[in-house]
């Protein structure tokens, strides 16, 4: 099963880490018991190759009709140009930003008007950054047929974000196959799962309650 497959190479290659008892702070400051770093995958040719055949695979059936792959800066711009190499589709990336200096492109690339476009991220979490790629490729007149990623940390914002922009995505794999791999390889207990289960329900409130117990000892 691609999922556990993608999840047991993560965890291997050590791209995520689970660390329950010692948190990662995140950019945004909240205190997270994973981290998850998917550039890493690039590094390893067996597993580079298995997640671009696995991307391929995943579009052929799904969006048989696209005619552009298109990678968000920056995670996805390595894998993305692999995709559509294996797919032999034009290729384009799309910056978190407009650039400020020469033409001011955000999406970088030939992208003619119309052109059916499936976009490829390395990671989703809240969606933010994934859903701005979107629309700077709508705002350039792509159809955007969808978008689909190596890894989610599975959270219903997310979800919900991109049922709002009418925008379709899918991961390879996602973080209840990560827990589930990680206990049956025994790099995690029972216990630990639990908790790290109980992070993905609420992230904020998990964050809070370390941050509390930290400020106890």
């Amino acid at each position: 099963m691609t999922a556990l497959k993608v999840a047991e190479y993560l965890l291997q290659i050590e791209a995520v880490r689970l660390r329950p008892e010692n948190p990662f702070t995140w950019a945004s400051g909240l205190r997270s018991p994973i981290y998850c770093d998917n550039r890493k995958t690039l590094s390893y040719p067996d597993v580079r190759s298995y997640l671009r055949n696995a991307f391929a695979e995943r579009i052929r059936e799904r969006y048989p009709q696209a005619e552009c792959i298109a990678g968000v800066a920056t995670g996805g711009i390595a894998i993305g140009a692999l995709i559509a190499e294996q797919l032999n589709l034009p290729f384009i990336y799309v910056r978190s930003e407009a650039k400020k200096h020469g033409l001011g492109n955000q999406v970088e690339g030939v992208l003619h008007p119309d052109t059916k476009v499936v976009v490829i991220e390395d990671l989703i979490s809240t969606g933010k950054s994934s859903l701005q790629a979107v629309e700077a490729l709508r705002d350039a007149d792509a159809d955007v047929l969808g978008l689909i990623a190596i890894f989610s940390y599975g959270f219903n914002q997310a979800a919900e974000q991109f049922a709002q922009a009418d925008c379709p995505f899918e991961t390879l794999s996602g973080y209840d196959y990560l827990l589930t791999q990680a206990t049956e390889s025994g790099k995690i207990s029972e216990a630990q799962r639990l908790e790290l289960a109980d992070w993905k329900s609420n992230p904020s409130h998990w964050s809070e309650r370390f941050l509390q117990k930290q400020s106890h000892h």
